[in-house]
């Protein structure tokens, strides 16, 4: 599997995207009560927003390149 520098910076985007949403849910909404494991502490949900964002931008990623190469080389 080959990772070029456009892929990395839809990680590093998705990634710091996520991050921010992840503090901003801890900061908005959140789990004051300390019952949720990760939504309960500000650096859990940062980590987990960055994680799950950088997925998503990966996964962004890969359905940008499927459709372009879609259009390069239609089926019949």
């Amino acid at each position: 599997m080959k990772t070029n520098k456009k892929q990395l910076i839809f990680y590093f985007l998705g990634g710091m995207i996520g991050a921010m949403g992840g503090y901003l849910y801890w900061k908005l909404i959140g789990c004051k009560g300390g019952s949720c494991p990760i939504w309960s502490s500000p650096w859990k949900s940062t980590l987990a927003g960055l994680i799950l964002g950088a997925l998503g931008g990966g996964s962004l990623y890969d359905l940008i390149d499927y459709v372009q190469k879609k259009k390069q080389h239609p089926t019949p």
